[in-house]
């Protein structure tokens, strides 16, 4: 493991974490310096940091402008889908957050009031994302576009005083008016804001004010006219920044809860030592500010290190094509970028051979970061081998707020093995257990679990909600967080992530992860991305079943059964014939959440003849419509 950095920061952050931490700390100005590090007072709740004071926009925004950063750009915008292009530097931001925040104060916002954000890939969702922090409000982003049952939801848990939402999202072949979907949100919550802001899009302008409500509508712009800007609120470290709700399949979505402290000292940390990333870099990462991936890395881990992010209201394909990476990154002069291995996969699918990298300058890039679900070892090497840099998988949760586990490019780079995202974090404790809790050994598969305490940065409990954030995480294995997937660490300390521990399959008493299964069919060279779900078998109890889309230019209808006939071979090959994929179904799409992970879930309960649960995050709801056939047809 190299000369030996993450090694001693490793053993630090777990043997003496106060130390560790406290050091990490320093890079965050503190109003009150934090009296005490770990607080564990109260176990299994844990805080960070406990007594510190701080204002997360002040160390976002105004630190960097007093030391000389406010002609920097702190964020470009790049908006294929509108033809825009903005660069707002730190003096800049600085002052629309102020005047935004201001604006939120004259309608009533203070400290711990709630704010849920409804709104694209828009800087207004950044400014108003810190605007909350400059006053210590708690703001919950919803994804732009979200259903209104979905939306509801959040609403009724969160209570928010203000909803700031855009009239329109603009996706490559339409445009989704919000405002519709929000007064339908409203109409089903028992909770009802005291004022909603709409901020108007020339693509579709939004009725403002015409309904009869018990709450006032108001326009962006008219409101921030007349605002005057706010200084930024005093919080404490343990005082929450934020709730991100995940999408429970059923029931009352949890809410994520994130806190001042713990959250700015990791994120910081993150930024340098796992990305590279120093001040006046610039990073793009391709996510959306609705997922957790944007919060941290759009918007705070970015502004808090004083480099420079790229908002990117486009998609990987499509606006206009597999280049739309390609020519932000020469554009900006991007050093590093991060997204989801889905985008990466579309981006093959669309130009397997590269063609459209030529004529664009990627000699600033310097590696490239993907996260969000599995790495099949195909798009790795695609991607290794076309843009010839490293390409870093690493694995983390919405509740985790940064990586578990990463290759710490900043901290000490070490050889990337296809597959795996390398090692534990500093501050993350990970263990395999087995049935009853037991440890297992290097090489066998068993729940990824954490060791209390989780780091900074992590969930401190959900939303209202203590008794539920332990029977959910804390409760299967005393002293640890159950991350909810299964894998193993090999004899080097390598992390393997095999999938949810709800993915794994049961074959006639055999455990089989679905991961290993797609992993062999990703090899196919025919294969441009695939799913393996298990069926019910009255004989084996479940049987894998695969569905895979295949590459442009490969012609389904003429070579479909000799690529039926070699997938199934390749998987009793590498798998082993237990595996006995009976049943290849070749798809033209899989169905996604907007942050690209394959709903195996939903698939296995239509396959099984059962109501699927579809969660409102999905990302185009016809692409299961074309496989209910397929799904629901007898072997």
């Amino acid at each position: 493991m190299g000369n030996g950095d993450y090694r001693a920061a490793y053993r630090q952050s777990l043997e003496d974490p106060e130390a560790f931490w406290g050091r990490a700390a320093e890079a965050i100005d503190w109003i009150t310096p934090p009296p005490r590090v770990l607080d564990d007072d109260r176990p299994p709740f844990y805080r960070w940091f406990t007594g510190g004071t701080l204002n997360t926009c002040f160390n976002a925004l105004d630190r960097h402008v007093a030391a000389g950063r406010g002609d920097q750009p702190a964020l470009h915008y790049d908006s294929p889908v509108t033809d825009t292009h903005q660069t707002i530097t730190y003096a800049a931001l600085l002052d629309r957050v102020a005047t935004f925040a201001g604006a939120l104060a004259s309608l009533g916002v203070e400290k711990g009031d709630r704010v849920v954000i409804y709104m694209p890939m828009v800087p207004e969702a950044v400014v108003a994302m810190l605007a909350c922090a400059r006053l210590g409000a708690v703001h919950s982003v919803v994804f732009g576009g979200f259903a209104p049952a979905e939306l509801a939801a959040r609403v009724e848990d969160a209570k928010p005083v203000v909803i700031v939402a855009a009239s329109c999202g603009v996706e490559p072949t339409r445009v989704v008016e919000y405002k519709p979907l929000l007064d339908a949100a409203l109409d089903r919550s028992t909770h009802k804001p005291e004022s909603v802001i709409v901020l108007q899009r020339e693509q579709a302008r939004a009725a403002v004010g015409e309904r009869d409500t018990d709450w006032e509508e108001l326009d962006w712009d008219e409101l921030v006219a007349d605002a005057e800007p706010a200084d930024c609120v005093e919080v404490g470290a343990t005082d929450p920044l934020y709730i991100l709700y995940t999408s429970g399949t059923t029931g009352r979505p949890k809410g994520i809860v994130r806190d001042n402290g713990g959250h700015a000292v990791a994120l910081r940390w993150s930024m340098g030592n796992i990305y590279g990333i120093g001040p006046g870099d610039t990073w793009f990462t391709a996510s959306d500010v609705g997922w957790v991936v944007g919060h941290s890395y759009i918007v705070y881990a970015p502004l808090l290190t004083g480099a420079t992010t790229v908002l990117y209201e486009g998609k990987p394909v499509g606006t206009p094509d597999a280049s739309a990476f390609w020519k932000v990154i020469a554009d900006h002069g991007v050093k590093a970028m991060f997204t989801a291995p889905t985008a990466y996969r579309a981006i093959k699918r669309d130009d397997p051979e590269g063609e459209l990298m030529k004529g664009h300058d990627l000699s600033s890039l310097e590696t490239v970061f993907l996260a969000g679900e599995r790495l099949d070892p195909d798009t790795y090497a695609w991607a290794t081998e076309r843009l010839g840099v490293p390409v870093v998988d690493n694995w983390w949760q919405t509740e985790t707020g940064w990586p578990i586990a990463a290759n710490l490019r900043g901290l000490e780079p070490m050889p990337i093995k296809p597959g795996s995202p390398t090692v534990p974090a500093p501050g993350f404790d990970v263990r395999i257990l087995g049935e009853g809790g037991r440890e297992l050994g290097a090489g066998e598969e068993g729940a990824i679990c954490i060791r209390l305490p989780l780091p900074p940065g992590t969930l401190p409990t959900l939303w209202g909600d203590d008794d539920r954030f332990v029977s959910g995480y804390l409760s299967a294995f005393d002293g640890y967080y159950l991350t909810g997937d299964g894998g193993l660490v090999d004899e080097d300390g390598y992390l393997y992530v095999m999938g949810r521990t709800d993915d794994v399959l049961n074959v006639a008493g055999h455990r089989l992860s679905t991961g290993s299964i797609e992993a062999a069919l990703a090899g196919h060279p025919a294969v441009a991305e695939c799913a393996v779900i298990g069926v019910h078998d009255d004989l084996k109890g479940q049987v894998p079943r695969a569905l895979v889309v295949l590459k442009a230019g490969v012609d389904g209808a003429a070579d479909g059964e000799r690529i039926r006939t070699e997938l199934k071979q390749r998987v009793r090959d590498e798998v082993g014939a237990i595996a006995s994929l009976q049943r290849v179904d070749v798809v033209t799409a899989l169905p996604k959440t907007r942050s690209g992970k394959i709903l195996r879930k939903t698939m296995r309960e239509m396959a099984d003849g059962k109501v699927p649960t579809v969660p409102g995050t999905i990302e185009d709801a016809s692409v299961l419509e074309t496989l209910g056939p397929v799904l629901s047809s007898p072997a």
